[in-house]
């Protein structure tokens, strides 16, 4: 083969190699920061090391530390192996710096505690070919190693990676093709959390021009919280979180002991109040240094006002957790007033408003209803509205599309915009959208697509801005449309409800 099918690229650290894949060059596995291991753990990331020679870059690095997936619980066999979990991944169109095409960077969701760049999902080849953008990807410490609150060790390392990584953006990018002053970050579930968290730091406030949220989770922890189900993780294994306890620690048992914490959230209802009913015992930590203040405290203050974001949510978020968890379809046990309680406090007329607001709907749909507003479609909503408060410019969306798998039972539910947004159908697009997209399904990627690299080239992405007279948001389904938010009725019940830090209920 010839240099042509490798191209090389010098990065600030050192030269790599990659390889021509159908017109694209891809580059996978730079390291973008140390490992974090050894006298390295939970501390921030630290710069990368340079190297001499020509460095390999054919192969994604290995994952973070996380629970295992599947029905056995067993990581996939073509899983990367090693402690080098910082690295990132680039498709372009062309390495040439004279390029400077626009640049798209992915943060994978997966609750804070699951994720990483080599999922069969985010696979960028699509998107980068098809679109003349600079795609990169990458993974970022999750789980304990990422989000939990340990003593001695800064709070959201997991999103001072993603800093780490914008940094690298910044510093190479250009080498690459891309334009390190056009770059968009975007990202879904807890990515687009992170993303909002991005938004509201002024560390990474330089790093980026363009922002996508897909599906902004709301729940953020205090100080208080986070560091009681700190002690509660790590205490069924007889240890505190401390640095000094914990980092000689193997791994694999904090993430077993993470993932038998979030097996039994509900147990500490009492104490954790609505995170008891998330299944997962990580967020991002309002501690008062990496992250200040909440997304839509920061946003609504104009912290980002010169950032462009477009920002939305599926119509049916929390049908996807009732797919997996086998209890769509059938009847809800959980009391739909304790569970309204526990999202709102004392509130006794917050059912009645429900039920008022939809007089239809059965006890499981309004039950479906209020864990989608409160988990995803609020948060998202406010993060549009702080943003334009603050002088920013928003796009909101909604995408109504019914997923093609699971005969239309699935609805528009969370997570289809990944398949959407990257035109591949592996992973979560394969329980989606099924073993081959149907030519419906390609049109709307084609959209989402479209719309996504337009917004990263221009700002623009095809709808107007949103505002709160007009309320105009782009529906993607399978004839577009521009409407008003159609979810008003929610939108009213939450008008006033603010986003803080969840507190620790019972000290």
């Amino acid at each position: 083969m010839s240099m042509r099918d490798f191209p090389e690229v010098t990065t600030v650290a050192g030269t790599v190699r990659g390889r021509r894949e159908e017109g694209l060059a891809v580059f996978r596995g730079i390291p973008y920061a140390q490992p974090p291991v050894g006298a390295a753990r939970f501390g921030a990331p630290r710069p990368v090391d340079r190297w001499d020679g020509t460095r390999d870059a054919l192969a994604f690095g290995p994952p973070p530390p996380q629970e295992p997936i599947g029905p056995e619980g067993a990581p996939a066999g073509d899983t990367p192996s090693g402690d080098d979990w910082l690295t990132v991944n680039v498709w372009t169109p062309d390495p040439d710096p004279a390029a400077r095409r626009p640049v798209m960077v992915w943060i994978y969701g997966g609750a804070y505690k699951l994720g990483s760049a080599h999922d069969p999902a985010y696979d960028a080849s699509r998107l980068a070919r098809e679109n003349e953008v600079v795609m990169v990807t990458f993974n970022y410490r999750v789980g304990v190693e990422g989000f939990l609150r340990i003593g001695g060790a800064p709070a959201n390392r997991g999103l001072l990676d993603q800093v780490a990584a914008l940094e690298w953006v910044r510093d190479n990018i250009t080498a690459f093709g891309g334009d390190p002053e056009q770059v968009t970050v975007f990202g879904e579930s807890a990515g687009a959390g992170s993303v909002a968290a991005l938004l509201a730091m002024p560390r990474a406030r330089p790093l980026f021009r363009r922002a996508i949220a897909q599906s902004v989770p709301g729940p953020l922890f205090s100080e208080a919280l986070a560091g009681d189900i700190a002690e509660a993780l790590v205490g069924g294994i007889g240890l505190r979180p401390t640095v000094a306890e914990l980092s000689g620690v193997d791994p694999g048992e904090l993430t077993r002991a993470g993932a038998a914490l979030g097996s039994r959230m509900r147990e500490y209802a009492h104490r954790w109040g609505p995170v008891a009913l998330t299944l997962t015992p990580f967020a991002p930590v309002v501690d008062g240094d990496v992250l200040a203040a909440t997304p839509w405290e920061a946003l609504a203050r104009g912290a980002a006002r010169d950032v462009d974001l477009v920002v939305g949510h599926t119509r049916d978020e929390f049908r996807l957790f009732r797919h997996l968890d086998g209890t769509l379809g059938h009847r809800v046990d959980e009391d739909l007033a304790s569970l309204v309680l526990a999202l709102f406090g004392p509130a006794p007329d917050a059912e009645q408003a429900y039920r008022a607001a939809f007089p239809d709907a059965s006890t499981e749909h309004l039950f479906e209803l209020v864990q989608s507003d409160w988990l995803f479609r609020m948060p998202s909503v406010h993060l549009a509205e702080a943003h334009t408060s603050g002088g920013g410019r928003a796009y909101l969306y909604e995408l109504t599309y019914s997923a093609p798998a699971g005969d239309g039972t699935l609805g528009a539910c969370h997570a289809l915009d990944v398949p959407l947004a990257f035109g591949v159908y592996g992973g979560i697009g394969e329980i989606l959208v099924g073993p081959a997209p149907s030519p419906q399904t390609e049109a709307l990627s084609a959209r989402f697509r479209s719309a996504w690299t337009a917004f990263a080239a221009t700002g623009d992405p095809g709808w107007p801005a949103y505002d709160t007279d007009r309320r105009l948001v782009r529906l993607f389904d399978t004839v577009p449309a521009v409407a008003r938010y159609p979810e008003e009725a929610s939108r009213r019940l939450w008008e006033r409800h603010v986003f803080a830090p969840l507190p620790l209920t019972t000290p």
